[in-house]
């Protein structure tokens, strides 16, 4: 296979349709199940030829990097996989961050996940499927989700992932930041109360209604803790479900984003218009996740 010019990779923000957390490990992981979807919005990812790895950060968020070094989680994934494939050529990658940091929709290793598959591509690697996984889960839990990019129920500590399969219907959303970071350590500290009992889903075969009927049945395990800590999450949630022909409003992972499901990409276009008037400090974008 021969190497590119160049290539370009999506990011997109990785959403938690629903988040229980079934238990926690010796180690100190929790366990978790949770259904996970992914936009079309997100951060993107290109790279080049060079001698060396290097990474240049631009876009509206690229002022929340401080560290574009080999500690750098797109560093990282780059590094892991030209040792872990014998590569001895670099690549200058450059990322624009179009996604809020600390954001609970696995900015970072979304960015990971796409470094490792656009690389793959630029350096002509023929890897094992099992090979990226394992490489990508010592990057962090939410990578292999996020290196996959298609809807699944993600179970274990996020690394064991079950596809949906055909037919995961697309939906109109609106993701909404408060702008305020939330620690994902801090809010599973403030979680209390007894660990869930996992609840099998697989999803295979609904339409539209039966997946948001399902997501709405259950919830985030994480939004109260992550409310008490921060008020502004709880403020952002009530703002989502004032607006017309929202189906479902949540947070995504351990916040502070949340997100709307919406009847239509209209009205979640005016949502998106009515929250951005009404706090324009407030990040907002009206998008939609990805079918299966």
């Amino acid at each position: 296979m021969q190497s590119q010019a160049s290539v370009t990779e999506s990011a997109p923000a990785k959403l938690n349709l629903y988040l229980h957390i079934t238990g926690r490990r010796d180690d100190g992981y929790h366990l978790l199940e949770s259904l996970i979807v992914f936009t079309e919005f997100g951060d993107v990812v290109t790279v080049s030829p060079a001698d060396e790895l290097s990474l240049t950060v631009h876009g509206p968020f690229a002022c929340a990097i401080d560290d574009l070094g080999a500690d750098n989680l797109v560093m990282r994934a780059a590094t892991a996989l030209a040792t872990g494939a014998g590569v001895s050529r670099g690549a200058a990658i450059d990322l624009e961050k179009r996604l809020p940091v600390a954001a609970g929709i696995g900015g970072g290793s979304a960015d990971a996940a796409a470094t490792l598959r656009a690389l793959i591509r630029l350096w002509g690697i023929e890897i094992e499927d099992r090979a990226i996984h394992d490489m990508a889960l010592k990057l962090g839990a939410d990578v292999p989700a996020c290196l996959a990019g298609r809807p699944v129920v993600a179970t274990g500590i996020g690394d064991m992932l079950a596809s949906l399969g055909a037919g995961w219907p697309a939906f109109d959303i609106v993701l909404v930041n408060p702008g305020t970071p939330l620690s994902t350590p801090a809010v599973f500290r403030a979680r209390s109360g007894p660990f869930r009992k996992p609840v099998p889903f697989s999803g295979l075969g609904v339409d539209r209604g039966d997946a948001i009927t399902e997501s709405v049945k259950r919830d985030n395990d994480l939004e109260a803790p992550a409310c008490a800590l921060e008020p502004a999450v709880r403020r952002v949630l009530a703002a989502l479900r004032r607006q017309n022909e929202c189906l479902l409003a949540r947070m995504s992972g351990s916040g502070a984003t949340c997100f709307g499901i919406f009847e239509s990409a209209h009205a979640a276009s005016q949502a998106a218009r009515s929250l951005r008037e009404q706090e324009p400090n407030w990040w907002v974008v009206a998008t939609k996740t990805r079918a299966s």
